[in-house]
């Protein structure tokens, strides 16, 4: 990939560039890196694009949003106090920067610097007990004293008591709609709360996003890759706080729980946690004692999403639409099931070279044909009707 010197910021014709792309139909996080990937800059993709959509014989509606209505974003978010921050940023979560598909833009409000600094993620039951409540502004309270940003979803219960609990030393809320529309409504008062006391409020998605049921597990993975480790208070055997905690373990964060009675539902996922190995808890200098070693030992960058400050190509720029184009497709679509498979595996069993396997499984991509798996693996979901 092409890359720019490390915490440069993007030049404004970039920034609008990769918020066209990332808002452009079936674009996501793992396309619009492939995208980059390919072609060098978020520009050179966006000219692209029409090109590769053609080839891929999609009959899906495909979009791209002009310069226009970007620039109506960006102006919308000045208005609203808010900025985007882009992957590769100084500002950006640099623990959220090491996930595979990390949100490449993030719209954000209030403190921007709470993102620099290292985070937990508190998170439990919506319908928590008074005890898990107090609990977790507890702890959320301590760890901010100790310097650390508590991260959480701003839902009721457990993730607004963490939220309460860290006002005066830093809170980080993450929301599965737009920024300006926050969910439950309940708790806007407390975004007002949070972006006022040195507090931020983020989002990947645009604003006026009103919040799907499938946006909260994408919420959820954001919170808990900004995180260096995550405690969950108070979780029922199927909760999206025990959601969280799954991504959170295959990020390789730590797991921690606090126990809780086996006569109480609320804990039976917080208890099972603990028979799986998470840390348990019952104050604060537990996670201290955990996270410290990590401060001293920062994990490797994984992934990286950075585009050259000049926007040089990192691939030709004409997309192959011959005969042979047409079968290698063809090729990687017969050996391809609903199984994850390998970019390593296609490579090895077709003898494509590397950069055709990536074009064709692009074109899959922006066709809506394949799934995206952690690991870098894709799985074929059908064909277009």
């Amino acid at each position: 990939m092409m890359e720019k010197p490390a915490g440069q910021q993007l030049s404004d014709r970039q920034r609008l560039n990769w918020l066209r792309l990332i808002r452009t139909s079936n674009v996501g996080p793992a396309t619009f890196r492939d995208l980059i990937n390919r072609f060098g800059s978020a520009e050179k993709a966006l000219e692209m694009l029409p090109e590769l959509v053609r080839t891929s014989g999609t009959q899906r509606k495909f979009r791209i949003p002009a310069a226009e209505e970007a620039e109506k974003e960006l102006d919308f978010a000045n208005r609203n106090g808010a900025r985007f921050v882009c992957m590769g940023e100084p500002d950006y979560p640099a623990a959220l920067k090491r996930i595979e598909y990390a949100p490449p833009i993030l719209a954000v409000k209030g403190d921007i610097s709470v993102l620099t600094r290292p985070a937990i993620a508190i998170v439990g039951a919506r319908n928590a007990s008074l005890a898990g409540i107090k609990m977790a502004q507890k702890l959320a309270q301590q760890l901010g004293e100790e310097g650390y940003a508590i991260v959480s979803g701003l839902a009721r219960g457990i993730d607004t008591a963490a939220h309460k609990g860290s006002l005066k030393t830093g809170t980080i809320g993450v929301l599965a709609g737009g920024l300006d529309r926050p969910y439950p409504p309940e708790n806007i008062p407390l975004c007002g709360e949070i972006t006022s006391n040195g507090g931020v409020v983020i989002s990947e998605m645009p604003f006026g996003w009103e919040p799907r049921a499938q946006d909260f597990p994408r919420r959820n993975r954001v919170v808990a890759g900004i995180a260096l480790g995550l405690v969950v208070i108070e979780a029922a055997q199927r909760s999206g706080s025990l959601i969280s905690a799954r991504l959170a373990n295959e990020m390789g964060r730590t797991i921690f729980a606090v126990p809780g009675s086996p006569l109480d539902p609320r804990a039976a996922g917080t208890n099972r946690l603990l028979k799986e190995g998470a840390t348990l808890v019952t104050e604060a200098q537990d996670v201290l004692d955990a996270i410290a070693p990590m401060l001293a030992s920062p994990v490797q960058q994984r992934f990286s999403l950075e585009e050259s400050a000049h926007g040089m190509d990192a691939q030709p720029d004409t997309i192959d639409d011959s005969l042979a184009a047409s079968d290698e497709r063809a090729v990687v679509i017969e050996i391809l099931g609903p199984t994850p498979t390998s970019i390593d595996e296609i490579i090895g069993h077709t003898g494509l070279h590397a950069s055709r396997i990536m074009t064709v499984l692009l074109e899959l991509d922006l066709s809506g044909r394949i799934e995206r798996h952690s690991g870098g693996a894709v799985s074929l979901v059908g064909l277009d009707s």
